[in-house]
């Protein structure tokens, strides 16, 4: 069923509003994603008729000559390889677009030799690393007895959702993105699994384990405990409340995660993500198989899974170098 969400303003050129829909209707895009299309075609269209230019544009005006010369502007403006290869990925899924409407003949970004990017192997933790992590909300003192209980009851729930996130993280591999946007209908705690809606609207199911199952439930009684103290009203299907009863951000999360990362002593430089990161590596390095671990964690493309299996094979050089005597 096609999305009710309001396309974004495109001031007027009806191809780019129609790709628009056809992304929020057809492709089921997050919002993210088309603003991010919306911003890259944007600056190509600033590139290519200036700041002054109005709509409507003459797409099939564009050839290969032209996209090269916005590829070279962005290569010599300073832009990453990785936000490069974004912004060229974004027009040419859009002249794609225009192929299939009949509005243009040929799509001029295809076959553009692009930038390659740094082989970077993701940040991880160890599993003692994740365990500090994870039990690092709790170790932080109980609120006292002579606080409101509308404050007590906030400040045990807190804690107890904090816990509760980084289990659920681990537990399931799933994005920050995802974590922040499950429902409490979405965690069936008697089965152990948690429904995961992912990139281009797609679910999938990911076990619980026992100590996350334990803590949410946990966390889900307290949760009450301050709602009925404090009067407050959660959001509709709300699992991870913020102190007003609405949905926590990933930019809350991402702060909240701090906060523990500088009480434990870990790296500060992790993010959310690292956490992703580590449960697949471990995963792998407790003998997963490869398609397995592309399932849980959403990868449409096995590619992208087998830059674990890199970083398992760094892992064994690093043991092997620091224990072998001929290392």
């Amino acid at each position: 069923m096609a999305s009710k969400r309001q396309t974004p303003p495109v001031d007027g050129d009806a191809r780019l509003t129609s790709f628009l829909r056809y992304l929020s209707g057809e492709r089921e895009a997050s919002d993210h994603t088309i603003n991010s299309y919306l911003l890259d075609i944007r600056q190509f269209i600033r590139h290519q008729w200036g700041e002054q230019a109005g709509p409507p544009f003459v797409w099939k005006e564009i050839d290969r000559m032209k996209a090269r010369h916005f590829l070279v502007s962005l290569q010599k403006s300073g832009a990453r390889p990785a936000t490069t290869r974004r912004k060229l990925s974004s027009l040419r899924s859009f002249y794609q677009y225009l192929i299939r409407e009949d509005a243009v003949a040929a799509n001029p970004f295809m076959g553009l030799a692009l930038p390659k990017l740094p082989r970077r192997l993701p940040k991880l933790l160890s599993a003692k690393e994740v365990v500090k992590l994870i039990e690092s909300p709790l170790a932080m003192p109980e609120p006292g007895p002579d606080l409101p209980p509308d404050q007590r009851g906030w400040q045990a729930y807190a804690r107890m959702r904090d816990a509760a996130i980084f289990e659920v993280l681990y537990s399931t591999g799933a994005r920050i993105s995802e974590l922040t946007g499950m429902s409490e209908e979405a965690v069936d705690l008697i089965s152990g699994v948690a429904k995961v809606r992912g990139k281009g609207r797609k679910e999938r199911l990911c076990p619980l384990g026992k100590p996350a199952i334990r803590v949410v439930r946990k966390m889900l009684e307290l949760r009450e405990d301050w709602r009925m103290a404090s009067g407050v009203t959660l959001a509709p299907k709300v699992l991870f409340a913020n102190q007003h009863g609405g949905r926590l951000t990933p930019r809350s999360v991402e702060r909240m995660m701090k906060k523990y990362l500088a009480q434990t002593g870990l790296n500060p430089d992790l993010t959310p993500h690292a956490i992703r990161h580590s449960f697949a590596t471990h995963l792998l390095d407790a003998g997963a198989d490869l398609r397995s671990v592309q399932e849980l964690l959403g990868h449409a493309n096995l590619s992208t899974t087998q830059i674990y299996t890199h970083v398992s094979a760094e892992r064994l050089k690093e043991v092997y170098d620091k224990s072998h005597p001929k290392a």
